[in-house]
């Protein structure tokens, strides 16, 4: 499989560019590539963009072909709703979510999150979890990065996002995902996902007073890392590109 690469700014049409510091390290010295190597380029505005390496002492560049119009995209557009999670969760599910397709990730505060960001460490955080998304692509072939939203509450969550479809995960919900009917062409759905304790009792009612859908996923408690990720192949499954 050729190398796949992430470039931050918008590929000319043909030419030489210059690779960012981080490419050409991860390029050097964990691809142990070399000078004349095929690689892939895209820069998250659609299609990819075959390239050759040319390396002089530490300066890695590349030189361009014809862009190819390449995307693998889901039809579907997913937006994951996902309460804060502990430890290396949030990349676990931000990484698994690109695989799956989603169309973006929105992390939410919620009451019972262990996770508490502010300030310079939620910036840091966020800055982690799009580079997570960036590598995602890079592996899983997608041309478009999935937007990391940044961390919002709940209260602001739902202010933005009124006149969205909901579907609000819980393990006590008796509908199933395949009965909820197929998204019209187009239209947004957004999962919304609990933290480790679950959505608290108040949570549940400002959603469904918000509009949300109860839906399950099984006889089995899934854990919060876990509920996104199964839903998304479901979705893709029924109604998407699986």
């Amino acid at each position: 499989m050729i190398p796949r690469f992430f470039f931050p700014h918008p590929l000319p049409a043909g030419g030489e560019v210059v690779l960012p510091e981080t490419v050409a390290h991860h390029a050097a010295r964990v691809l142990r590539l070399h000078n004349g190597d095929a690689v892939i380029l895209f820069d998250g505005q659609g299609g990819e963009v075959p390239a050759r390496l040319a390396v002089s002492g530490r300066r890695w560049s590349a030189w361009l072909g014809a862009r190819a119009a390449v995307e693998r995209e889901s039809p579907l557009r997913v937006v994951l709703v996902q309460a804060l999670a502990s430890g290396d969760k949030m990349d676990w599910v931000v990484q698994k979510s690109t695989e799956l397709g989603v169309s973006a990730v929105w992390p939410v505060a919620a009451a019972r999150s262990v996770l508490r960001l502010a300030g310079e460490r939620a910036d840091k955080r966020l800055a982690h979890w799009r580079q997570v998304a960036v590598s995602a692509c890079e592996q899983c072939g997608r041309n478009r990065v999935p937007e990391v939203a940044p961390i919002a509450s709940l209260d602001a969550y739902l202010a933005a996002a009124r006149s969205v479809r909901k579907l609000l995960l819980l393990p006590s919900a008796d509908k199933a995902l395949r009965n909820i009917g197929p998204p019209a062409a187009g239209e947004p759905i957004h999962l919304l996902v609990g933290p480790e304790g679950g959505w608290s009792e108040a949570e549940v009612a400002t959603f469904l007073r918000a509009g949300a859908e109860a839906i399950g996923l099984g006889p089995r408690v899934l854990r919060t890392e876990t509920a996104g990720a199964a839903a998304l192949a479901a979705l893709q499954a029924l109604w998407g590109d699986y």
